[in-house]
């Protein structure tokens, strides 16, 4: 298993952590942000399909910011898979 850290740009979040195995998702944790709906992304993203998930919340966009913690995150992963 490999573990990944992202400084996301943009939102209320400072930090995400996460870890891939097989092209899943493990361990996410975001510090910062709302944490009601990043611990239940956290939750429902747990195992998921790393891919699946960049095309999923890719573009997600939070109040007009242009990018959300859920786009961040798909960014990061989009980055780790590339790695």
């Amino acid at each position: 298993m490999k573990n990944y850290v992202y400084k996301p740009k943009g939102v209320c979040s400072r930090q995400i952590t996460f870890s891939l195995e097989d092209g899943k998702l493990h361990n996410i944790r975001f510090m910062g942000g709302c944490p009601g709906n990043l611990s239940a992304i956290s939750k429902l993203l747990e195992g998921a399909d790393a891919q699946q998930t960049v095309e999923l919340l890719k573009g997600n966009d939070c109040g007009g910011r242009g990018t959300s913690c859920a786009d961040q995150l798909a960014l990061a992963v989009e980055q780790a898979l590339k790695d």
